[in-house]
Order: C-alpha cells, then structure tokens, then sequence
C-alpha cells in the first residue's frame, strides 16, 4: 500500500509544487488567515480544481477556522483532502471480468492522449496478474503507430494483431476479436487511432469498429475507455462528452499527471461526467500506470503522508 501510495505522490508532485509555492508554505505549519485563504483559492483554480470543489474546500476550511482560530496548514491540508475523498465517492472502479473471454477493452482519445502506450502498459499489467491478453494495433492511420505497438509487444513479450498501415481498422478489430476467442485468452486490448473529438466522420469509424466487434461477440466490447492526456486539464471535458455520445464510455484512463501541476483536472471530469476512473499515468515506465485510489489522489495532491 505504501508503495502504491508513493508511486501517486510522485507521480502528482508537480500538482502539489504548484500549490504550495502558491500559498506560500500554507502546508507546512502557518496559521489560515485571509490573505492565505486567498493565496489557497488561487492556486486550487490553477490546478484546475474547478469552482465548485474550490469553493466547497475554502467553505469547509473557513468552518474549521472559525472554530478554531490557530488552524495551521496541514490541518487545511486534511481538511481539503476530506472534501476531495468526499466529491470523488464512487470515480474509483476496478476491471471486471466479462461472463464470457475474452473481456474487450476498447482505447478511445484524440492524438498525443497516450492510447498506443497505455494499451501495452494494461497489457503487461494484467500479464503480471496471470491473465493472457491479445492487443489489437487498431490504429491504422498514423505513421508508425502500428510499429510502434509492435515495438512494445516484442519489449514486454505480449501476443498482438496487426496489419499494415492504411488497413481497414474495423477488420483488424474483428480478427484480433476472433484470435483471442479461438486462443482462449482472457482479455483483448484494442488501440484505436487518435480522433479530433469534432471530426464526426473519424468518429463514424470508431462507431463501426463497436458493430464489428459485436458480429463476433454481441456484448462487445464490455470496456470502452477514454484516454485522457491529464496535462489538458478542463479542456478534456468537452472530447469525453463527444466521445460519450458516440460510443458510449465506460469509464477513464487518465494519463500524462506526472508531468503537470493541473492534476484537479480528474475532479471536473468525474463532476460533469460521473464516468468512473480506471487506471492513472504517473510515468513513462511499464510498471507507471497505476489503479485510480480515491484516498491516493487526495492525500497526495495535498502533500498528506499514508
């Protein structure tokens, strides 16, 4: 547990600088007062928190102060972690299986969101697990995306589906389906190409590889999650809604944290659109794609110890 929490920490370090060089050691033992207050407004919207939770931690500490007039920071650090464990009820959700294998999970994104990265890092993670999974290189239309995947299954040892370049992307979907079914696998991966969330014609395509997959299995795919480039911070709501209404989310990948200090960006998502978060990105080694804790992110993006 220990571990897993420091992996988080780590990994939203740059979220927590970005606070605490806001309010000025606000954290670190000095007393709450109104400058400080603000100082902690400030850096909470920069982050990307949202106004809601922003105004829902600065009331709760506001309380706490008025109760208690020597409230230092890391009490207001506590405090704000409560509100964030409390908002973020019900985001954190683990893979269940599918009545029947393979269990398919489709990886949705525009460009540069981390999709082709995350499909191989989940692959070895189950992998380590004890589970057989196939990935299917779906992205077809991007130079080099389908060597790039190949370059990650030979590097982890992981089973793929693949065509060349141009290759109907559907086609592949559908063969890469009836492989991991005729090999018994427990689980298929597919990597989709990138998308402009705007473009309705490239989203009509991933529509198509959703009726696809069907035609060999009527209940796929059982997953189909949004990789979200996290650096994007609020902006990421609007492609999650029209990815939603084309193909149906499931839940969330949420990737690049290490690399930001706009790590609220989780929060809005989960605020406007209820769509459970799966796994987190919290660096660029196989092992750094982590399961979503609710208790991680919130201690570790108020610098709070385990």
């Amino acid at each position: 547990m220990f571990g897993l929490f420091k992996k988080f920490k780590d990994g939203f370090a740059k979220t927590f600088t970005a606070i605490g060089e806001k309010t000025r050691g606000l954290f670190g033992g000095r007393k709450i007062d109104a400058a400080s207050l603000g100082e902690l407004e400030e850096a909470l919207y920069n982050a990307d928190f949202g106004v809601a939770t922003t105004e829902e931690i600065l009331h709760e500490i506001k309380l706490a102060h008025q109760k208690d007039a020597t409230l230092a920071g890391q009490q207001a650090a506590a405090i704000g972690s409560a509100v964030l464990q409390r908002v973020l009820a019900g985001s954190e959700r683990a893979i269940k299986p599918a009545a029947q294998a393979p269990t398919v999970i489709v990886l949705l994104g525009v460009n540069g969101s981390g999709k082709t990265t995350t499909t191989a890092k989940l692959a070895w993670k189950l992998k380590q697990e004890g589970k057989t999974v196939v990935v299917a290189a779906c992205d077809t239309f991007r130079a080099a995306a389908v060597e790039q995947l190949k370059t990650w299954a030979q590097r982890l040892d992981l089973e793929i589906v693949a065509s060349h370049t141009g290759a109907d992307s559907a086609a592949v979907a559908f063969d890469a389906l009836q492989a991991a079914k005729s090999r018994g696998r427990d689980y298929l991966i597919v990597d989709t190409a990138g998308r402009l969330h705007n473009k309705s014609n490239l989203m009509e395509e991933l529509a198509k590889i959703k009726r696809v997959l069907a035609k060999v299995d009527p209940t796929a795919p059982h997953e189909s999650w949004l990789v979200v480039d996290g650096s994007l911070g609020s902006n990421s709501i609007e492609q999650a809604k029209a990815f939603h209404k084309t193909f149906g989310l499931t839940g969330l990948v949420i990737t690049k944290l290490d690399g930001t200090s706009r790590g609220g960006a989780i929060v809005g998502i989960w605020r406007e659109l209820k769509l459970p978060i799966y796994f987190v990105g919290l660096g660029e080694q196989k092992e750094d794609l982590q399961p979503y804790s609710v208790e991680n992110y919130a201690r570790a993006v108020f610098g709070l110890e385990t």
